[in-house]
């Protein structure tokens, strides 16, 4: 059950395709390490959390993952999650939390259940990816204007609130670092490749990831012109140039129950995020020579035991990262060995240059994050909802407003509530029963009152199971006939509704008469009673034999 994908990623495996991978898993160190330091500090951490999640977390899920190329780390999608558990429950009880999904995570790939991740609908996905993107772009305003707010509120309309009281305390310096960063970026990831293509001469630039590009130019800016901003060392001191040894929380179980939703979260978000992700690699390496799917079971556990070791060694949450995966496989990673030169990169980059690290504008962080937030939302899936029925936009929108003004996890429980109620009401809608009558059948002409024949169609369920009662409101006086030949599921519900109407016919002396049952139907009458309440006389193969048993011919 446990395989890593690293085990079939070697076979074959030749010194080209390391050389790609040690280009690729090089580039993506590169551009995970303003986002790990970023990640930490908007989520309320210090920003060698983010280093030694990428590194520790980084290394585990690409050596024990089911996907050739997804590349793990701390992810904007935890921000809030993590700065709310944190300011409510405190760093403690964030490891165990964080310890906690782990566990759960490394439980569903052991179970199996890595498909049913896909179960959970576009609809509550963007709404949530959405709501968490304007979430990280309001909590950014305060490092962005260079506020000077000591702690920031978790909920938000706190956020609104401290930002609004204690706007007069702006930086001007700090804003206009921001600014200046954010346009960078832009002109980067928006203008550059486009430039390159018009000027050959701009393509190594291109090459260069847009991230670093601010935060060394920002750094050597703020430096240079004597700008007055905070920097990472001024708030949280020096980064350390060393791996923290093994730290073991305060454990209880007391402790397990306050934090089994936070955790639950933690790991429900975590496989999202992961598995979409690990989908969105396999598309990018479908049309090329290394193209494979990933094993969602497989990257469950990997998340599970990242997770679940990370925590204890000063980390934060983990999943699978979009925008480094991408970064990978556009740059030839094509294996696992990849990702674990990315963190051993990161390994590096701490143990040489931490010191430096000190000296970087948060307002550039601020700016990044910013960037990262837009580029994570789906915004044009709000332009597109007047094309979806009123159930998808509804859904959509309860999910992003909760998100935003409520709570993540209660986002995410009623989007599935919604999308549970409303695929209930679709398929209940697809059911029906079809009076069958004299012109399509001229046999019941003048028998209407003594036999009725009805049509089923779709799926028997617990929400259709009003046709049946129907039926057995409206008995004939001599059969009626019921044809489910059309039916492909029956549930219990609808089982227990077929039970009735046999009970009510046999109550009026009233012949009821089966007709086409077969697959999944005649497998549920067999395990409900039905075929043993009927003789056998009142089974038929299909409808024209089930009419002339009940007329009698």
């Amino acid at each position: 059950m446990f395989k890593p994908k690293l085990l079939d990623a070697l076979q074959g495996y030749t010194r080209q395709r390391f050389y790609q991978d040690v280009g690729a898993g090089i580039t993506v160190g590169v551009v995970a390490l303003p986002l790990a330091m970023a990640f930490a500090i908007a989520s309320g951490l210090k920003p060698e959390a983010g280093l030694f999640t990428a590194i520790i977390a980084g290394f585990l899920i690409s050596a024990l993952g089911g996907s050739r190329v997804q590349i793990g780390g701390p992810a904007g999608a935890f921000i809030v999650i993590v700065y709310g558990i944190l300011e409510r429950y405190g760093l403690a009880n964030l490891m165990i939390a964080t310890a906690m999904s782990g566990v759960m995570l490394l439980a569903m790939g052991l179970l199996r259940l890595g498909s049913l991740i896909r179960f959970i609908p576009v609809a509550v996905v963007i709404g949530f990816t959405n709501g968490i993107a304007v979430l990280i772009m309001v909590s950014q305003l305060k490092d962005f204007l260079g506020l000077q707010v000591k702690a920031m509120p978790a909920d938000f309309f706190g956020i609104l609130h401290t930002l609004s009281a204690n706007i007069g305390t702006f930086n001007g310096e700090a804003l206009g670092l921001a600014v200046v960063c954010l346009a960078v970026l832009a002109f980067w990831q928006l203008a550059l490749p486009r430039l390159a293509n018009a000027m050959p001469s701009t393509k190594n630039f291109a090459t260069i990831p847009g991230s670093i590009v601010v935060l060394v130019g920002a750094t050597m800016a703020s430096k240079m012109m004597g700008l007055d901003v905070e920097t990472i060392a001024s708030r949280f001191g020096s980064i350390p140039n060393s791996l923290p040894a093994f730290a073991w929380p305060d454990f209880s179980w007391e402790t397990a129950k306050f934090l089994l939703i936070p955790a639950t979260t933690l790991a429900l978000l975590g496989s999202i995020e992961s598995l979409l992700c690990a989908r969105i690699a396999d598309q990018m390496m479908a049309d090329g020579p290394y193209g494979d799917r990933h094993d969602a079971n497989q990257e469950l556990m990997a998340q599970g035991v990242a997770n679940l070791v990370t925590p204890f060694f000063g980390g934060m949450p983990a999943t699978g990262t979009i925008a480094r995966t991408v970064t990978n496989v556009k740059n030839g990673g094509n294996s696992p060995v990849a990702g674990i030169v990315h963190a051993f990169t990161l390994l590096v980059v701490m143990l040489v240059a931490a010191p430096l690290a000190g000296d970087v504008p948060l307002a550039a962080l601020s700016a990044i994050l910013m960037f990262v937030a837009w580029n994570m939302g789906e915004w044009h899936e709000f332009v597109h909802l007047r094309q979806f029925r009123m159930t998808y936009r509804v859904t959509l929108l309860l999910v992003f407003l909760l998100t935003v003004i409520v709570d993540l996890t209660v986002a995410v429980e009623v989007g599935l509530i919604a999308a549970c109620l409303t695929f209930i009401y679709r398929i209940s809608s697809l059911t029906r029963a079809e009076h069958v009558l004299a012109d399509s059948h001229p046999e019941l002409t003048g028998q209407e009152a003594h036999v009725q024949a009805h049509r089923l169609y779709g799926a028997l369920f617990f929400g259709a199971v009003k046709l049946v009662e129907a039926m057995e409101e409206n008995l004939p006086s001599k059969a009626v006939v019921v044809d489910l030949k059309n039916l492909i599921y029956i549930d219990t519900s609808g089982a227990d509704a077929l039970m009735s109407l046999v009970r009510s016919c046999r109550k009026k002396k009233v012949r009821l008469i089966v007709c086409g049952l077969a697959h999944q139907p005649l497998e549920m009458a067999q395990r409900c009673g039905l075929l043993q309440a009927l003789p056998d006389t009142d089974l038929a193969p299909d409808l024209n034999q089930g009419l002339a048993l009940a007329l009698g011919r």
